[in-house]
């Protein structure tokens, strides 16, 4: 019954989803390194990776032929269970030699929570290059990256990318598998910090 209510969950999600991210579980397919980073295609197209730091920073490129709107936030999953309590976590925006273009400091920001109501989820919401989930500046094309840490290195987080809602049937099909174990580890009690 669990499994069914979660998949339910997930359809009516997307069914009534026309301002949310696409979710995508980041689970090990890149080491997140310098040398082997997270690749974002079409950085427009807006998405929500999931992701765990185990100990070091985490790496995400972007390549565009093309110059593009930019857009970058850090959420993180707010449970009932540990309602005021959350790792803070920061980003930095790098140009294609590592040198930082911008940088959002989470240890300083004002975190302030948010429900996503499509998804029906708490997230506290850090630092974002943008305004409102919105993009505010164009790249010119170019090799970009994005650098997520924090004092630790360690936890769950979300980094949003990227502004206009796109959802193809391919997506939803994916969306379907991915949000059940989404909602599993990131809204896990266990995960308080």
């Amino acid at each position: 019954v669990g499994s069914e209510m979660c998949i339910r969950d997930s359809f009516l999600t997307i069914s009534f989803n026309l301002l949310a991210h696409q979710p995508k579980l980041n689970d090990g397919d890149f080491e997140m390194t310098k040398e082997d980073p997270y690749i974002i295609k079409k950085p427009e197209i807006s998405k929500a990776i999931y992701s765990t730091l185990s100990g070091g920073e985490h790496f995400y490129k972007i390549k565009s032929k093309k110059p593009f709107k930019m857009y970058a936030g850090i959420t993180v999953a707010k449970t009932d269970e540990c309602p005021n309590t959350y790792d803070k976590y920061s980003f930095s925006i790098l140009n294609s030699n590592f040198e930082e273009i911008a940088n959002f400091n989470g240890e300083t920001f004002e975190w302030w929570s948010w429900y996503e109501e499509y998804g029906k989820k708490w997230y506290w919401v850090g630092p974002e290059f943008g305004k409102k989930f919105q993009s505010t500046t164009t790249f010119d094309q170019g090799t970009y990256y994005v650098k997520v840490y924090n004092n630790d290195n360690l936890g769950n987080y979300v980094l949003a990318t990227g502004d206009i809602e796109k959802f193809n049937p391919l997506v939803i099909a994916k969306m379907l598998i991915v949000l059940p174990k989404i909602n599993k580890k990131f809204w896990n009690k266990n995960n308080c910090p």
